[in-house]
């Protein structure tokens, strides 16, 4: 392991010039208290760290030590339902034991090393076993069961099982023979952050990632081990939009990962998630989520960590055959601290001081997203949708403009609708969604006409755009009734179907039956409308008839339980129309 002394002190960033024997990535201790570091560049005679920790009164001459080992995460056991710092501090652990406040140098284990897990052991000694073959079950919660896996590094032969009642993580489950060398494999397993897990082979993103939110599903929609953005100024609901997704996201698995946020908005998120009640099992969310914490008033060169922290343990769960979605609230934070870290080193800036680099480590972080073939046995997916926080909800700033290019979905938010309370605020003009071809398949089988339905949707919201100009212009007053019909048409598709309460009981999460049921009347109303429109019946006549506003409020008061209220619905909707065809014979 190297060692060596500090010669610089910039912030966050140390630099040394008589430092030996060091590896790029590799993680260094730091004085007595021995911070947490990590190599990022290294020339002929000086390396440079940044340090995860404040590094208020580190001078020069201060002892750097070498870990030998890059900067890594621990994956076993433990990891769900906890909440983690940018490096894997396990600050729930930490709060009890130091306070509200995390010590310089704390060195608590992310995973606990005294409790005891019940093991169901897969193997037999003598067996041959191969990178990511599942070796042993863990009920980690009553939700979800930890599959322990043989390191993705690692194959050869059993040479004896350690069978218990029950194990610690650091336990011996089983002795591998590989090369001639022994090792043992615990409950738990080390990796790299900044290295992607290895798979066989990367699968087309075929299944959707359902989320009961209806203006993502049927108009944007994303797919399992896809990856999305949710740009938007301040206050346009990006957060309470992830939050939304963590909890009602067709995913086995949810990480969150609130980076560089405001501290009162990751305290909601650490209050609130506990509270929550999955969907799916009835018990809490946080059985099956991980949280990792890392405001703005922490170390920003941990802001920068923790969505490579989040990312691994992400691809961790995707090998065992689940599927993961991750929320990074927000990649703008991020690209900041890559930014200050940039800044630093003296590194030269690009557009808007950001460095170079900026576009690349995008790219490489949305690229570990996917759905992957983990084995011949099992595949599983990462689905990752981060958040981006343009200044002043400029699109044309450099991380939204360079995270548009590696996301095949994009969820603009838009101020005028936020300020309007029209929330989702999702832009039907500025947003899109490339994986609609590739899932149109999965609304086939539930017998939904989805490409014909959601097209005439975007024909009416993009015609309406078009009116709505000439409304400006001479007022709605002059237009032709047929053209009336279309922006009031619109307005049912904006306030009936496109809204969404997240807060409500009843609309919070939609069923795909429901949507369905919900457009498929909206559009039958227009037909009718345009019909009675062409017999010379005054538009003013249709739009009085009671079922246009019961059609704005189906979504809040027709619960999935219950769609056979649409078939209702719908019959109230034939007799008006009859009714007022028997008016004008």
């Amino acid at each position: 392991m190297g060692k060596g002394t500090i010669s610089r002190v910039a912030g966050p960033i140390v630099t040394s010039r008589n430092t030996t024997d060091v590896a790029m990535n590799e993680e260094v201790r730091i004085g007595e208290e021995g911070l947490v570091g990590e190599v990022i560049d290294i020339q002929k005679e000086e390396i440079t760290i940044q340090v995860y920790e404040d590094t208020t009164g580190l001078r020069p001459g201060i002892e750097i030590k070498g870990t030998g080992e890059p900067l890594s995460v621990e994956l076993g056991p433990g990891l769900l339902s906890s909440t983690f710092d940018g490096i894997q501090r396990p600050l729930d652990e930490i709060q009890e034991q130091e306070g509200i406040y995390i010590t310089r140098g704390e060195k608590a284990s992310p995973l606990s090393r005294e409790q005891e897990w019940q093991v169901e052991i897969k193997i037999e000694e003598g067996q041959e076993v191969e990178a990511n073959q599942i070796i042993a079950e863990v009920p980690e919660t009553e939700v979800i069961t930890h599959r322990v896996m043989v390191p993705p590094d690692m194959e050869g032969k059993v040479k004896s099982v350690n069978k218990k009642s029950s194990y610690t993580v650091d336990d011996t489950i089983c002795t591998l023979e590989s090369d001639g060398e022994e090792h043992q494999l615990n409950l738990f397993h080390t990796w790299p952050v900044r290295q992607k897990r290895p798979v066989e082979k990367r699968l087309r993103p075929e299944k959707i990632l359902f989320t009961g939110q209806r203006v993502i599903d049927f108009i944007f929609p994303i797919a399992k081990g896809g990856v999305a953005a949710i740009p938007g100024g301040f206050g346009t609901g990006k957060t309470v939009t992830q939050h939304s997704l963590a909890k009602w996201a067709d995913a086995d698995i949810v990480i969150y990962i609130g980076c560089g946020e405001r501290g009162n908005e990751m305290a909601q998120v650490l209050e609130e998630f506990p509270e929550l009640e999955d969907p799916r099992s009835g018990k809490s969310i946080m059985e099956r989520t991980i949280l990792i914490a890392n405001t703005s008033n922490m170390p920003v060169t941990a802001r920068e960590s923790s969505i490579y922290t989040g990312i691994t343990m992400a691809e961790y769960f995707r090998d065992m055959g689940y599927d993961v979605a991750m929320m990074a609230d927000s990649t703008s934070r991020w690209a900041e601290a890559l930014r200050e870290i940039a800044g630093r080193m003296e590194e030269m800036p690009a557009e808007k001081g950001y460095p170079a680099y900026l576009g690349s480590r995008l790219a490489a972080f949305y690229e570990r997203g996917g759905r992957m073939q983990v084995r011949d046995d099992r595949d599983g997916s990462v689905s990752i949708i981060g958040a981006v926080s343009p200044p002043g909800g400029d699109f044309s700033e450099p991380v939204t403009a360079h995270t548009k290019r590696y996301i095949r979905a994009f969820w603009a938010l838009d101020k005028e609708l936020a300020n309007a309370r029209h929330y989702p605020a999702i832009s039907w003009t500025d947003s899109y969604s490339e994986y609609f071809n590739e899932i149109l398949g999965w609304w086939k089988n539930q017998d939904v006409p989805a490409d014909e339905y959601r097209s005439r949707v975007m024909d009416i919201l993009q015609e309406e755009e078009r009116v709505q100009q000439i409304v400006q212009l001479v007022g709605e007053g002059a237009l032709p009734e047929r053209e009336r019909l279309l922006l009031y048409t619109a307005d049912l598709i904006k306030e009936g179907f496109l809204q969404q309460n997240a807060l409500s009981e009843i609309d919070a999460y939609c069923s795909p039956e429901k949507q369905y049921h919900m457009i498929r009347l909206i559009l039958k109303f227009e037909d009718k409308a345009r019909e009675f429109l062409d017999q010379g019946i005054p538009l003013f006549k249709i739009t009085d008839l009671s079922v246009f506003s019961e059609l704005k409020r189906a979504g809040m008061q027709v619960d999935n339980d219950n769609i056979k209220k649409f078939g209702e619905i719908e019959n109230r909707l034939n007799q008006q129309f009859k009714e007022l065809s028997e008016k004008y014979e």
